[in-house]
């Protein structure tokens, strides 16, 4: 058994370990970056890119169509070559993932370490390697940053080789002409879009209503109303019996009309949500507090758990799953680690979530469910008069802002509609800066464009504010 004595170890090579690594070694100590897997991150090999590649590739299609209105002739045979498809969704993510991997070729190869690691007590660890090796380390600090994997609960096992999850569906060679997509969460939205628009008949089956993390219920109602005009999307699925009859997925459940109905479809997607990957990991031996899901309990400011010499960084805490959080939680986590036990103190950007599904979804600052329900003013906007938004023929969907009641500052807002991946980034770095709404309404606003709207709901929640 060799050992190794480090400053900080670094468990997981995905986008919040990278980012860990890097702000870990600008000091200068020795930092080693433990994988177990293969090399690419998440968001480059099967998430935030290859999905996004997908979406362009539908909504591209989908746009095309949507011309005949405004007198474009000759769209009549428009149609989707799914392999084609596949082949350049395939082509394009490994350009994303060649780009990690360049990353990881500029690493020295004496700071890398490929193996599996657990916990001997809180300060050291155990690799173990593919050829059953094994190595100690001992480090002042350690980053958690294992990652997250697709929940498939175990109901869905009954579909067998026609189960597909985000992790899979990109390696198909060609898409199935009938999907059922269960879930309606970010992934799921984004992806059984994705499919229905180009040519595939999609069900999607939510839960529980809900729809792309949204809490505002006006806005999940507008979110609803948009899909359901493209594809049967029930948010609240009652599923009475799910088989594989003649390796056919068969699909019981009640309809939208209330009535008893049964579908065959030639795949299931799960898009249940993801899980952190903590197991194997023997956490009982680091003297770590665990919450109710087995997840170490962490500041998510300075991303410490406890007073220990561990952090945790990226979807394994189960805090904000999305890659700028990773990014930025990563880097804090390595800060801190190369600095224990001295404090890092940091500071949590405003929470900014978008979803890429059209109307794109926009959640940013604080929750909706969490306001003060005496406490708050709310400015809204509907896009379907809205100038530039109709222009582009893109006007469905709504954006409420939440302004709090006492200072006038922007505390949030979510939103469904077209643009909304620009327009969260100006709210949400508002929301950072504390700008009050009256302010906000006094900055430039050019026209004809989307922004305009958030000036009309800007509007409505300074009246807001000024009523008894």
């Amino acid at each position: 058994m060799t050992h190794h004595q480090v400053d900080v170890a670094v468990i997981g090579a995905g986008s919040a370990g990278l980012a860990a690594f890097r702000a870990a070694g600008k000091g200068g100590g020795r930092v080693l970056l433990i994988e177990a897997g293969q090399f690419g991150t998440t968001c480059a090999d099967h998430g935030c890119m290859p999905s996004k590649v997908l979406l362009a590739a539908a909504n591209g299609l989908y746009r095309a169509r949507q011309l005949g209105p405004r007198g474009i002739a000759g769209l009549d045979d428009l149609h989707a070559q799914s392999a084609a498809v596949m082949e350049y969704v395939r082509a394009e993510r490994d350009y994303f993932v060649s780009g990690v991997l360049d990353e990881m070729r500029s690493i020295p190869a004496a700071q890398i370490m490929r193996g599996r690691a657990r916990f001997l007590s809180g300060a050291s660890l155990v690799v173990t390697t593919e050829q059953g090796d094994e190595h100690t380390v001992q480090a002042r600090g350690i980053v958690i940053a294992t990652g997250a994997l697709p929940v498939i609960p175990e109901e869905f096992e009954v579909f067998g080789s026609c189960l597909l999850t985000s992790d899979t569906l990109f390696e198909v060679s060609e898409l199935p002409r009938r999907v059922a997509v269960f879930g309606a969460g970010p992934i799921a939205l984004e992806l059984g879009q994705a499919l229905s628009r180009l040519g595939v008949s999609v069900h999607m089956f939510g839960q529980a209503g809900k729809v792309g993390g949204i809490s505002d219920p006006a806005v999940r109602s507008e979110l609803v109303r948009a899909l359901q005009d493209e594809f049967y999307f029930d948010p609240d699925a009652q599923i009475i019996d799910m088989t594989l009859t003649d390796a056919m997925p068969t699909v019981s459940y009640r309809a939208l009309t209330g009535a008893t109905a049964t579908t065959e479809f030639d795949a299931v997607l799960v898009g249940t949500g993801r899980r952190p990957v903590l197991e194997g990991l023997a956490l009982e031996n680091s003297g770590l507090s665990l919450d109710e899901h087995g997840v170490p309990e962490f500041d998510p400011v300075t991303q410490q758990c406890g007073d220990s010499v561990i952090f945790m960084a990226g979807d394994c805490d189960a805090h904000r799953p999305w890659l700028s959080d990773a990014v930025d939680e990563g880097a804090r986590a390595g800060a801190g680690a190369a600095c224990v036990p001295d404090a890092v103190y940091g500071k949590q950007n405003a929470a900014l979530a978008i979803v890429f599904c059209e109307p794109q979804i926009a959640l940013v600052g604080v929750d909706y469910a969490a306001l003060p329900k005496d406490g708050f003013a709310t400015g809204s906007i509907s896009f379907e008069n809205q100038g530039r938004s109709r222009v582009m023929r893109e006007n469905r969907g709504c954006l409420n802002i939440y302004a709090d009641a006492h200072t006038g500052r922007l505390l949030g807002a979510q939103g469904c509609g077209p643009a909304l991946e620009h327009l969260a980034h100006l709210l949400a770095w508002a929301v950072q800066l504390e700008l009050k709404v009256q302010d906000m309404v006094n900055l430039p606003f050019y026209h004809p464009v989307v922004e305009e709207g958030l000036r009309t709901a800007l509007r409505q929640a300074v009246d807001a504010l000024h009523e008894p």
